[in-house]
């Protein structure tokens, strides 16, 4: 059992996420706009696998793109509607990370990454990440991605555009947000 001295039950601040962050490094939290803490289970062996290649084949990409930086999902966003958010991979624009001073680039990122990817595990509620998901384009995301390994779909969300969901895909393209990275899918929607 988890005990965090002097932190409501009811909501937190911003502050008292990060102190209990940093007390509790090995879980995986998240921050809602309303100050409710979410514990996050750990991913099950395939889905932390899959998480592993969504990562790796983004981070290959940029390597050869050079046009931004990618994160895992260990990284804190703190999104401008005070949320704090891990999306299970994200990008970010070069020009947008340059922006940050030195200090902001060392603790939870104050801004809502370009490009986010969830991956719906077996313990995720389908309504809960969608939720998020929708969080991330409200908050300034030009390009997510909700892969459910469970339903065989991925909805994509894009600003001011209505959610497209697509069956069964055997890719999905970065569009213009990552020009040229085109995500196989084949091991995870199979």
């Amino acid at each position: 059992m988890i005990v965090a001295e002097n932190v409501s039950a009811e909501s937190i601040s911003l502050q008292e996420f990060e102190r209990v962050a940093a007390e509790y490094p090995d879980l995986r939290l998240e921050l809602t706009r309303e100050g409710e803490l979410v514990i996050m289970a750990p991913a099950g062996g395939e889905t932390g696998n899959w998480n592993a290649d969504l990562t790796a084949d983004l981070v290959i990409w940029n390597r050869a793109a050079k046009t931004g930086r990618v994160f895992d999902s260990s990284t804190g966003f703190v999104l401008p509607n005070g949320a704090e958010r891990s999306p299970d991979a994200s990008w970010v624009e070069l020009r947008r990370w340059e922006a940050l001073s030195l200090e902001e680039r060392k603790k939870f990122l104050p801004l809502c990454p370009d490009f986010v990817i969830e991956l719906r595990s077996i313990s995720d509620r389908l309504s809960s990440v969608q939720r998020k998901m929708q969080e991330y384009k409200e908050n300034g995301a030009r390009l997510g991605w909700l892969i459910d390994p469970i339903s065989k779909q991925v909805e994509i969300y894009r600003p001011g555009q209505d959610v497209e969901i697509l069956n069964h895909p055997l890719s999905v393209s970065g569009e213009a947000v990552l020009p040229g990275f085109l995500m196989d899918l084949k091991g995870i929607l199979e």
